[in-house]
């Protein structure tokens, strides 16, 4: 039976954790996709997402729902605080790709050290988004929490396709990407694309860190480990592409699961990338990726 049934079990969860990789891959595509530049703090706003969850639904006894959404709307708030202060003033400079590159490395630092002084360096448990543990489908048993957060994330990647794809926002969204001076011609008001792009993009990886919260130990150095590896995600889903992030994160969250359960646990950070490693062996620019370069 465990034979049979421990990789489904062992699916779900992949899929789920992969689901949340996918939601903070999402936030570097748009950021690269809008700006042309990589935001290296996009991990940050899912430990901020889940310490101001922590806040509410712990410290004030607020609902769940009221700390998933309140936490989401406080994450954009700061995302767009953080266009103003560490992107704008070097987006107009020569190099401008380094310059803003080494500005998010630095917040991303910055911010982790606020939240360490804020929060103490012992690691917080976020409840449950429900209280039932496990449910049976037959003989398999699937664990509720990581089938909520599964789906909790389906949702919003399914939510943040078709608004990048299908509606006049986000296709003016990728025209600013594309060319910001044809964009601001065809009347689009380029600088305020751009400040939504980062609201919300902090926004997902806010409502990415509330999600996971309940599995992972809410902690200031939370948002590096998984904004790595949502990075790598992009990476392998080639950056730059809405579809590949998502199929990326998917695959590295399956991937380390079954790594940790069939070979070592305490490596599986490490799996997730010598899985990206030897992808991009045979695919150095990604699922859907293409070779791309920097701008000045």
């Amino acid at each position: 039976m465990d034979l049979i049934n421990m990789p489904l079990q062992l699916l779900v969860s992949g899929m789920a954790i992969g689901s949340i990789y996918a939601l903070v891959a999402l936030g570097f595509v748009l950021i690269y996709v809008s700006v042309n530049v990589v935001n290296f703090a996009q991990g940050e706003f899912t430990m901020m997402g889940a310490f101001v969850a922590f806040t509410l639904i712990v410290s004030l006894h607020m609902p769940i729902w009221v700390g998933l959404i309140v936490g989401t709307i406080i994450a954009g708030v700061i995302g767009y605080l953080f266009e103003l202060t560490v992107y704008r003033p070097f987006a107009k400079r020569n190099k401008a790709f380094l310059a803003v590159m080494i500005s998010t490395l630095g917040a991303s630092m910055i911010l982790q050290n606020i939240f360490l002084l804020i929060y103490g360096a012992v690691p917080l448990k976020l409840p449950p988004l429900f209280q039932t543990d496990t449910i049976n489908v037959g003989e398999i048993v699937i664990s509720v929490q990581y089938l909520s957060i599964l789906c909790c994330a389906v949702i919003l990647l399914i939510l943040q396709y078709f608004l990048f794809e299908k509606t006049r926002l986000g296709k003016m969204m990728q025209a600013t990407a594309q060319d910001p001076n044809t964009a601001k011609l065809m009347g689009i008001k380029v600088s305020y694309m751009q400040a939504l792009t980062f609201i919300y993009s902090a926004a997902l990886g806010g409502a990415a860190g509330i999600l996971v919260a309940p599995i992972f130990m809410v902690s200031h150095t939370m948002g590096s480990i998984i904004g790595l590896k949502a990075f790598a995600a992009a990476i392998v889903g080639g950056l730059g592409d809405v579809k590949g992030a998502i199929i990326g994160g998917l695959m590295i969250g399956i991937a380390e699961t079954y790594a940790a359960a069939y070979i070592s646990g305490p490596y599986k950070d490490g799996f997730a990338f010598l899985f990206l490693i030897l992808f991009l062996i045979f695919r150095p620019y990604g699922i859907f990726g293409e070779k791309v370069g920097t701008k000045a």
